[in-house]
């Protein structure tokens, strides 16, 4: 596999896991709805302007947009206000490896609400999981829980509804390109979350013209909300989708490195034995028993999966 694949793979990790980073800088000047919206915005005008210059069609008229404003309030709308509120409690670290519980919470909802089938690997893997959570509220006699516990629910809450989100998509929107997919849902949240910040939440003019928030933004928005989509599709046609979503177990450590390198966050025991088990129980869950057919409409699934979790 060429080297280049490799380096787009670290550097979508880098952005992912940076994300958790951005949010907090910004949590300091804006509330989680205002955060969504200017990220959203900041995506969406950078997705326009890709389709713009590489002059992908964006088919309006043709988009199912009830189906896809329902997906995009659970899976990314949602999720992402929750995850910034969590920020206000936990840290950007444990934030991520909660997020990457992620594929964990999928094969869940897929078997209480989809009728999805399962093997011994998904159920090995849950347990796994679970138990790594156990290892991240560090349990002991003595606090019994010692992590903030509605930051730490706030995060499983959010990485349920990407869960939701998956397996709705994976049934709704297989028709639709990347581009258009990602065109309508950052138009859709840009709304939503607007509304609600303008209406609950001010937003301080002096805040927003800060050069800090401003480069902030564009981590976030232009990098985080826009161009790591390129990158993933990019992993997905020159290696994999397989490779592509492989970064799913790269972030929470880019993350981790973030968090101690910028914001001078702990990194205790808990967090890296737990961060080892859910990853561990994530990669036994999705392990998969190997077979020379190849879906194509299961590969172009995971495409539209693999982009939305952070």
């Amino acid at each position: 596999m060429p080297r280049i694949l490799f380096l787009v793979f670290i550097l979508l990790s880098l952005i992912w896991g940076g994300s958790f980073y951005f949010m907090k800088i910004l949590l300091e000047d804006f509330g989680p709805w205002t955060i969504v919206f200017l990220r959203s915005s900041f995506g969406f005008i950078t997705i326009v302007t890709i389709m713009l210059v590489l002059r992908k069609p964006f088919e309006l008229q043709k988009m199912p947009w009830f189906p896809l404003t329902i997906i995009a309030l659970i899976n990314t709308t949602i999720p992402w206000a929750i995850i910034a509120f969590s920020e206000t409690r936990i840290s950007s670290s444990m934030a991520s490896v909660l997020n990457a519980t992620t594929p964990l919470w999928t094969i869940v909802v897929g078997i209480a609400f989809f009728r999805a089938t399962t093997n011994r690997y998904q159920w090995l893997g849950i347990g796994i999981g679970l138990f790594g959570l156990m290892i991240l509220l560090d349990v002991n006699p003595v606090t019994m829980i010692s992590v903030d516990l509605l930051g730490f629910v706030c995060m499983i809450v959010a990485s349920i509804c990407y869960a939701f989100g998956s397996q709705l998509s994976m049934r709704l929107l297989t028709e639709l390109s990347m581009y258009q997919i990602t065109f309508c849902t950052l138009f859709i949240v840009t709304l939503s979350s607007g509304s609600v910040a303008l209406t609950f939440e001010s937003i301080s003019i002096s805040h927003l013209a800060s050069w800090t928030n401003i480069s902030v933004l564009i981590g976030l928005g232009v990098f985080g909300s826009g161009i790591a989509y390129i990158l993933y599709y990019y992993l997905v046609q020159r290696g994999s989708a397989e490779f592509a979503t492989m970064v799913t177990y790269l972030i929470p450590a880019t993350a981790i490195i973030w968090g101690y390198t910028l914001l001078n966050e702990e990194v205790k025991w808990s967090l890296l034995a737990g961060l080892v088990l859910v990853l561990g129980g994530v990669f036994i869950s999705t392990k998969k028993q190997t077979s020379k057919v190849v879906d194509v409409r299961t590969l172009r699934q995971q495409k539209i999966n693999g982009a939305s979790k952070i």
